[in-house]
């Protein structure tokens, strides 16, 4: 069971951070979206303590209701999206996604104390703008017939939260501006493969895509501009240093094509997609 639901009356009391991880431990999905928009709504009125040092010692968090089952994502099984059951998957897929990208948006708010304060007005707005992603998706599974649950998924976002939860700087790196990067990548791909397709679903997909790509772009940006501030507080290169994160905590290699508009208009800089470009040029040379 997650923490009580946040009542408005009584988030209006609470310390955003604190506010944040109570949101996360919740285990129903609707109610952890509700709860985090009560939060949004709410926030100019909470208090914010920078320097407290929240802990997690029953380790609740993420709470997660008991669907959908995770498992490893090579057992995860890839359908077409010209069927029906196929569609849905992969709408599923997506609204997984979203979910697990409130639950680290909510994590940045929560764990890492000493930031300036519009680093955590920044993930709460992040955490926001995912919930209502999550609701326009879980509405179009609902119109298919199918709901939040219904299909398998997998934790690799999440692994990465737990590999860098004492690393603030990492997580900047590898989570908002790596594997939350790669959905700049793989929008255009997925929308793609869904104007080959017939059904009024599909073509119900396409503007809650193109909504999810624009605000990600503002995500990855921000998670860009902390990575630059982090590295520059601590004497670092953001372009040497990040090839050290990716090796250090395993993080999955990226690969073509790269959606090099969205990357640039999320602050990427050239430089930095030139080298990913090098990678996975070196990688085709040994192999």
């Amino acid at each position: 069971m997650g923490l009580p639901f946040i009542e408005v009356s009584t988030i209006v009391g609470m310390e955003l951070r604190e506010a944040a991880y109570r949101a996360l431990c919740e285990t129903q999905a609707t109610e952890k979206v509700q709860a985090v928009q009560q939060l949004w709504r709410e926030r100019q009125r909470l208090s914010l303590d920078i320097q407290a040092r929240l802990q997690d010692p029953e380790h609740k968090a993420p709470g997660r209701p008991a669907k959908p089952l995770l498992e490893n994502p090579q057992h995860v099984p890839q359908r077409s999206v010209h069927t029906d059951k196929g569609l849905a998957a992969l709408v599923h897929s997506v609204c997984h996604i979203e979910f697990n990208a409130i639950n680290l948006a909510l994590d940045a708010v929560w764990r890492f104390s000493g930031l300036p304060p519009a680093y955590y007005q920044d993930w709460l707005r992040v955490a926001y703008e995912e919930s209502t992603h999550f609701e326009l998706l879980h509405t179009l599974l609902g119109d298919m017939g199918h709901a939040y649950g219904d299909f398998a998924a997998h934790d690799g976002l999440w692994s990465m939260c737990e590999k860098t939860a004492d690393d603030v700087l990492a997580r900047m790196a590898l989570v908002p501006r790596t594997l939350e990067a790669r959905g700049l990548d793989a929008t255009p791909l997925i929308q793609a493969k869904l104007l080959l397709s017939a059904s009024p679903h599909a073509k119900a997909f396409q503007p809650v895509l193109e909504t999810i790509l624009r605000d990600e772009v503002g995500h990855v940006a921000i998670g860009n501009h902390w990575f630059r501030y982090l590295s520059a507080e601590q004497g670092l290169d953001p372009l040497m240093h990040y090839p050290l994160l990716v090796q250090r905590h395993a993080a999955p290699r990226l690969k073509p094509p790269f959606n090099t508009s969205a990357r640039l208009a999320a602050g990427f800089t050239q430089e930095e997609i030139d080298w990913l470009m090098s990678q996975r040029l070196t990688e085709t040379t040994l192999t």
